[in-house]
């Protein structure tokens, strides 16, 4: 018995190490960066690279409590982005008379568009969570990209009796000569007030950090793991399946909505387009390269990653199959079970796809 505790209570001691490591990490890169950043050492191309990372390592973090601690492939991560992304425009919209502080109002916008993209989340996952495997990933497809298409057909407006909606034109909105257009369909959000910053990203980074963390390291996240592991032997035990699923998805989906607003309140146009497919198989490979439940990994391969076709520009019209090259050989280095499994799974998904389309034209 006593060996057990002691067991026990060593790898307690290995894992809070290991997360005080990465929290060190990101504290280090961030002051190194600021340091930088007010030396005028990166160039202005860099500097604006600064926000977007840091989106995106919210994006690769909470992709990879669905995809690596829940054990579900997702698709459509970049519909829950994009959820937060328009609806944090429109409250920071709404709330530039009445919020003056811009570090205040992008809090609240990230709160709201956490909000309604776990409200998406909660509606996709009911549903969504009930398939396994390959079909699981073609419904949040889907609705990634159904998320897209109704963007791209949305209108909305503000004057000085509210907020005006249409599906159809700007004109149809039936808003006074002073109001303003937010959303204007396919051309997404315009005269967008950019007040996101890199320390904003830094604390979003931290939180989201702490919350995955805390959430793998408590008794719901060995739950979570345990679903990953056995289905069968989980439930067995009276592990509520759908609690649990729904629990990880949902909060995946609140930390992407955080990641939108941040990433689309640092642009002043922002367009539907930014966030389809190829955006969610983007964060899909922060994951795999990252390694699967891996956060740290997450967060070192999307940094890596999104800098990386910036240092190549240098080399032109060979930067993008550097870059390809590159991946390829970082999959090879790591050539990790879980990467395999995965990369498996998606080429059998897309092969059935391809095979019953053939079937359908013969």
């Amino acid at each position: 018995m006593n060996k057990t505790a002691a067991a026990k209570s060593s790898l307690l001691r290995g894992g809070t190490r290991s997360n005080l490591t990465t929290y060190l990490i990101v504290i280090a890169a961030f002051a190194v960066l600021q340091f930088l950043k007010n030396g005028k050492v990166l160039t202005s191309s860099l500097t604006g690279q600064l926000v977007p990372i840091c989106a995106y390592i919210v994006m690769a973090m909470s992709l990879n409590l669905t995809v690596g601690v829940l054990g579900e492939l997702s698709l459509g991560h970049a519909g829950f982005m994009s959820v937060g992304a328009f609806s944090g425009v429109v409250t920071a919209a709404c709330l530039k008379t009445s919020i003056a502080s811009a570090p205040l109002r992008l809090a609240v916008c990230m709160v709201v568009g956490a909000a309604l993209a776990a409200v998406a989340g909660l509606i996709v996952g009911l549903p969504v969570l009930r398939l396994r495997g390959d079909y699981l990933a073609i419904v949040t497809l889907a609705f990634g990209e159904i998320i897209k298409n109704i963007v791209n057909c949305l209108y909305v407006g503000i004057d000085a009796a509210g907020l005006h909606f249409s599906m159809k034109s700007a004109e149809a909105m039936g808003m006074d000569p002073k109001g303003t257009t937010i959303i204007n369909g396919p051309m997404g959000a315009v005269g967008v007030t950019k007040i996101s910053t890199f320390a904003a990203g830094f604390v979003l980074i931290m939180i989201t950090l702490t919350i995955i963390l805390n959430l793998i390291n408590s008794r719901a996240g060995r739950a979570i793991m345990a679903l990953r592991d056995n289905r069968i032997a989980a439930e067995s035990v009276g592990i509520n399946i759908t609690k649990y699923k729904l629990m990880a998805f949902i909060s995946s989906a609140a930390m992407a909505g955080s990641a939108g607003v941040l990433f689309a309140l640092n642009y002043s146009t922002v367009v539907a387009k930014k966030f389809d497919f190829n955006t969610s198989i983007l964060v899909l490979v922060f994951v795999v390269l990252g390694g699967m439940g891996n956060m740290r990994g997450s967060i070192i391969a999307a940094s890596v990653l999104v800098v990386l076709p910036e240092l190549l520009r240098s080399f032109s019209d060979y930067r993008m199959l550097i870059y390809a090259i590159v991946l390829i050989l970082v999959m090879i280095a790591t050539n990790s079970e879980g990467a395999k499994m995965l990369l498996a799974r998606l080429k059998g998904m897309f092969t059935k796809k391809s095979r019953e389309g053939g079937e359908q034209n013969g």
